[in-house]
């Protein structure tokens, strides 16, 4: 799986890190987040499609 957030759409809501604090790293100014490393395993799956499914402005992409 590999994830990543459009930083276009991302507008620092930060429940995605609510979700999967492993997983998405916020931007210290603006709450914006980024994701440090793509592939994620399998232990963090579920929480980073729960993720996706939380953010408002649905700028996280899960490729399978």
């Amino acid at each position: 799986m590999r994830v990543e957030v459009d930083a276009d759409r991302c507008q620092g809501h930060t429940l995605c890190a609510l979700a999967a604090p492993d997983v998405f790293e916020l931007d210290d100014i603006d709450g914006h987040s980024s994701v440090p490393d793509q592939s994620i395993v399998g232990q963090f799956a579920s929480a980073v499609r729960m993720a996706a499914a939380t953010c408002p402005e649905r700028a996280i992409r899960i490729e399978e």
